[in-house]
């Protein structure tokens, strides 16, 4: 069986290695560097805390090869599970969050939901006098994206896969009736039995080559380290206000990752030329959010750099994974759950070449046919 991937972030290559490793002659086309698009610029977080049963079962499905990935690809991840912290300040969030934990609890996740009181007890340095509730998972955590990259990309080539960079994927091979046969590209053609389309934030432009339209649309996603006025605990969890619409996590030495989005407007961008570095006022808003988040941010916290990345957005932030027409599989939109669901993906896009049905996880909602019938998926958890 002969596959092209075209596209060399996590997803890609995780899919090349679950192809490669049972035998699937695979080879990755990435038009600039492993890893150049999104998955560098990622922030690493990896979850069981969903709203949509599907993104659970994901998780479920990816959680344990992330916690066993150093003795699996011989990488160490830096994977560090101190929990993932829900904030509710609104009565309307802290349903939400009930709701969620029923969810997670249902399909055997171990979250919980805490009272305000437990909040302040656990958590002593957050800001909780006006919090209602929180949704906690202690198994919840992050891991570094690149790390996870290397890891993959040297299991995927190990296992046989052949990756080319810097070739650009400029059509998709097709039959009179419709059944994809390959790629054309600036280094010729490649021919193959399955094309799976992992191209991030240029998975819609490789869709609508082989003649297939997925509402994939890139949005710019910003994060900031900053040197907080008094370090944050390495076990802190990482922590999002789902009100105040901002996030932090703990570095090892005393920094934290943040973000947040706060503005109405969220345009399109062009995946080859949007603006890599982060925006001034945007980081000053992250820390004037989180002053009022915890204690640990004041006047005299400091920024050290920032940077933005892309987000490949569905309208109901769920991917779209499915054989949408005949050699021809997606795997994307991913919405910004890329990395950490990438192990579960790329099992699925292997049983889908290989077995013409996926058994991991049950993908039948994550169809780019739900839009079309108006039967998009909820998700209340999203990180902007």
């Amino acid at each position: 069986m002969d596959v092209t991937v075209v596209g060399g972030g996590i997803v890609g290559l995780a899919a090349a290695y679950s192809l490669a490793d049972r035998g699937a002659d695979v080879t990755v086309l990435e038009k600039s560097a492993v890893g150049a698009g999104s998955t560098d610029r990622a922030n690493g977080g990896i979850r069981s805390q969903f709203s949509s049963p599907v993104n659970v079962e994901l998780s479920k499905a990816s959680v344990p090869v992330w916690e066993s990935f150093a003795e699996r690809f011989g990488t160490d991840v830096e994977y560090r599970q101190m929990g993932y912290l829900f904030l509710a300040r609104t009565e309307a969030t802290a349903t939400q969050l009930r709701r969620n934990v029923r969810t997670q609890n249902d399909r055997g996740v171990p979250s919980e939901f805490l009272e305000p009181g437990t909040v302040a007890d656990r958590f002593p340095e957050l800001r909780t006098a006006d919090v209602v509730g929180a949704s906690f998972l202690h198994t919840d955590g992050w891991a570094d994206p690149h790390l996870g990259l290397q890891g993959f990309s040297r299991a995927a080539t190990e296992a046989g896969a052949t990756v080319e960079t810097g070739v650009e994927v400029t059509d998709v091979l097709r039959t009179e009736e419709g059944e994809v046969t390959g790629v054309e590209t600036t280094a010729g053609r490649f021919r193959s039995d399955f094309v799976v389309n992992a191209a991030g934030a240029w998975a819609g432009e490789v869709a609508a080559m082989a003649g297939v339209d997925v509402p994939i649309v890139p949005k710019r996603r910003q994060l900031v380290v900053l040197d907080p006025e008094t370090a944050v605990p390495e076990d802190h969890p990482f922590a999002v206000d789902v009100d105040r619409s901002t996030h932090f996590r703990p570095e090892r030495d005393g920094g934290v990752v943040a973000g947040g989005r706060y503005a109405d407007h969220d345009p399109e961008m062009d995946p080859d030329g949007f603006r890599t570095r982060h925006d001034l006022d945007w980081a000053v808003e992250v820390l004037d959010r989180l002053t009022d988040v915890a204690s640990y941010f004041g006047p005299e916290t400091e920024m050290r750099r920032g940077w933005a990345g892309l987000y490949a957005m569905t309208p109901d932030h769920h991917p779209i994974i499915e054989e949408t027409v005949p050699g021809f599989v997606n795997a994307c939109g991913f919405s910004g759950h890329g990395f950490m669901h990438s192990p579960a993906t790329g099992q699925v896009v292997s049983e889908l070449v290989l077995d013409g049905a996926a058994s991991t996880v049950d993908i039948s909602e994550l169809t780019a046919h739900r839009f079309e019938r108006g039967e998009t998926l909820a998700e209340t958890t999203a990180i902007d």
